[in-house]
């Protein structure tokens, strides 16, 4: 029974969204069971998926919080 957890920031994938949708999370579900399904035989009902939703100030990387990370990132990019 396998168990897959995608964490993804709490932003919209939309300048007017801030979370994921509810669409967007089907299809992250129905794609990581399809995988699992496809690669190592896993019935799609024996397939768990959770979405974790995380604020982006508890998310970072670079040693950075996420935010200050984009914003040095963008700011080399110039």
């Amino acid at each position: 029974m396998p168990i897959v957890t995608i964490q993804v920031t709490r932003e919209g994938t939309a300048p007017d969204r801030q979370s994921v949708t509810a669409e967007e999370k089907a299809a992250l579900i129905k794609g990581a069971s399809e995988l699992l399904l496809n690669v190592l035989n896993k019935p799609l009902e024996a397939t768990f998926v959770v979405i974790e939703e995380v604020d982006t100030e508890n998310w970072g990387w670079g040693g950075l919080p996420a935010l200050e990370y984009r914003k040095q990132l963008a700011a080399k990019k110039k």
